[in-house]
């Protein structure tokens, strides 16, 4: 029974040696001047809705389809729109008309002011109506300004490139300002977040490039475009129970995607090059960036 043990522990302790002399192995040959990071590309969306409230009519994408910046994605009904477009101009032709009378009249008491025919007070009363109807042509315009964006407000863009995550209205609905209708994956610029030690933070800065590698074997080029000031302890996500007390220190990383490979919440090796060669003057520049 002794001896059963004793070959036990033998076996466990020769293990740990092993493991030991593996990692020792496998650190002697990691490079100085390189460090490695596991990390996501960020996950960026856009709720797309409308800023006036009405019934939709029109969906224009389904889920997973690929908009570019700028493009119609949905309308309202823009009849009431348009009714008050019509009568803020009907308004303010109404103004402008009598503020046309008004300075005829103002300019004939001028006129008569000299001779006698027209009181100081006659004259007084005509510039005050004069002026009052040029404030209240400012408003006319300014309503139908008002009623423009409106009825412009009843047609959605997608704010930038990108896909269709969801599709959360349907033609008929009534929304309110602000009620989502599609959900916006933003595609570009594409974002990188990874989490470096806090003894390696010396050793990044900012600009500094970066290799991305994704689980397929596909290389992506990037720089690091942020370095957050605050630590904070390793993500759950990220680490083990016992590593999770650590601190770390967020970089986002910024990468070419030209051919749309990388997407939202994929699991990404990320690997910093050449750190240690270039000025250690490069690690201490302000932050462009929250």
């Amino acid at each position: 029974m002794k001896k059963g043990i004793l070959i036990s522990l033998i076996i466990i302790a020769f293990t740990v040696l092993i493991i030991l002399l593996i990692d020792r192995t496998y650190r002697e040959k990691e490079n100085p001047n390189e460090i490695t990071l596991f990390g996501n590309v960020d996950v960026r969306q856009v709720d797309i809705g409308f800023r006036v409230s009405g019934q939709v009519t029109q969906l224009l994408f389904e889920e997973g389809d690929r908009v570019e910046e700028g493009t119609l994605m949905c309308t309202l009904d823009d009849t009431p729109y348009d009714s008050q477009l019509q009568q803020a101009i009907a308004a303010a032709e109404s103004v402008r008309a009598n503020l046309e009378n008004a300075e005829i009249l103002l300019r004939r008491r001028l006129e008569l002011i000299d001779s006698g025919a027209v009181s100081q007070e006659d004259l007084d009363n005509a510039k005050s109506n004069r002026d009052q109807l040029a404030a209240n042509l400012m408003v006319a315009e300014a309503s139908i300004a008002v009623a423009n964006d409106n009825l412009a407000y009843t047609q959605a863009y997608a704010p930038t490139e990108g896909v269709i995550l969801t599709r959360i209205r349907e033609p008929g609905t009534v929304v309110k300002p602000a009620d989502p209708v599609f959900t916006l994956s933003v595609s570009s610029p594409v974002w990188i977040r990874a989490f470096v030690n806090e003894p390696d933070l010396g050793r990044v800065y900012y600009g500094m490039p970066a290799e991305v590698y994704t689980d397929m074997g596909r290389s992506y080029s990037g720089t690091i475009g942020f370095i957050s000031p605050v630590a904070e302890f390793t993500p759950k996500t990220v680490e083990t129970t016992q590593l999770r007390t650590d601190l770390v220190y967020r970089l986002r990383i910024y990468v070419d995607n030209p051919n749309y490979e990388l997407v939202q919440g994929m699991p990404v090796t990320v690997r910093l090059i050449n750190p240690a060669c270039k000025n250690v003057k490069k690690i201490h520049r302000p932050l462009l960036e929250n």
